[in-house]
């Protein structure tokens, strides 16, 4: 956790208030309601979503955030909340963070419920301020984090995704929101600027190393608590798994399809698929595009001016890659 605290420090005072804000977001007439959100604040991950739009602020505007920084923090943290709630739901999982999921504890329509009334309060703060800009970088988030469900879910049923569409999949679903938080705090406090491109592009790579770091867990690439495998066992097509295909021959990947296809629920199975792609060298391939991703987002604050702020994204970036769980 301290290299978390290290990123926080220079936005410490921004968190703090930004966080009485969120609470306040969530309020609803319904005591029900505001029964859930307590229990979905209590157990809060990182934040590193708002943590993201507080420091591409404070880095474009010499440490100096408004209101509209964080209304887009605000925005940011209501839209991920509400996808999560959501994709327990479609899921069927039980548990979010080592806690049950709200499907799990008010059942699926309730779920549904909050997830859309989480959303609909985050496109009301861009309009109650009348932040259309940053209405526009959320909403173009929110569509393409669909089309990368549903292309992942499209091509899952075939086994046919390629390096490229996979790139696509991981781009719309995972990069695109953490892309979103940074083009917001720069759009929040340096509007119709170059910075607001420049900082979306960023967040973009930092999305696609992250997704990748996902997808090395499942190979056992760290000890985390998390069984290996729950990628291979829901048949979806992660870039280690893609590299050892291409490697195959057409027995090795005939053997390699059928496994995921008919046999991802026999763990014998499924340890022989893990213990196959690692011999490849998919764990390799994955580490070396998630390090030039790294690399690349990196390369974008180097115009930047040294700050506390670009330190701590710079220890951001590198966290990503870095992290354990």
């Amino acid at each position: 956790m301290k290299i978390v605290s290290q990123i926080r420090e220079p936005i410490e005072h921004e968190m703090e208030l930004f966080e009485e804000k969120f609470l306040q977001s969530m309020s609803s007439k319904v005591a029900l309601f505001n029964r859930i959100t307590y229990y979905i604040i209590n157990r809060k991950g990182k934040q590193m979503r708002p943590m993201f739009v507080f420091l591409t602020a404070k880095l474009l505007n010499d440490g100096v955030v408004d209101e509209r920084t964080y209304s887009g923090a605000s925005i940011i943290e209501l839209i991920h909340t509400a996808s999560l709630v959501h994709d327990d739901v479609v899921d069927d999982s039980h548990k979010r963070r080592g806690f049950f999921s709200i499907n799990a504890l008010w059942k699926n329509k309730i779920a549904v419920l909050v997830g859309d009334f989480l959303f609909s309060r985050g496109v009301l703060v861009a309009l109650e301020h009348k932040n259309y800009d940053l209405l526009h970088i959320i909403s173009n988030a929110v569509r393409d984090m669909s089309e990368g469900e549903l292309l992942q879910i499209e091509k899952a049923r075939l086994l046919d995704i390629t390096e490229e569409v996979y790139y696509d999949i991981i781009r719309q679903k995972t990069a695109t929101l953490i892309a979103a938080c940074c083009s917001m705090g720069a759009c929040s406090v340096k509007p119709d600027t170059e910075h607001v491109e420049t900082f979306r592009k960023f967040g973009e790579l930092c999305g696609m190393a992250f997704q990748i770091k996902d997808d090395l867990f499942d190979y056992g690439a760290e000890k985390i608590g998390k069984p290996t495998g729950i990628d291979i066992k829901e048949q979806k097509m992660t870039l280690p798994l893609i590299y050892a295909l291409n490697q195959s021959d057409k027995q090795q990947r005939r053997w390699l399809i059928n496994s995921i296809k008919n046999h991802n629920k026999d763990k014998k199975r499924v340890k022989e698929v893990i213990a196959y792609v690692k011999q490849k060298g998919g764990l390799d391939y994955a580490v070396t595009k998630m390090l030039a991703f790294k690399d690349d987002a990196l390369s974008l604050l180097q115009n930047y001016p040294d700050s506390d702020y670009k330190t701590a994204l710079t220890l951001m970036v590198n966290y990503v890659v870095d992290r354990k769980k």
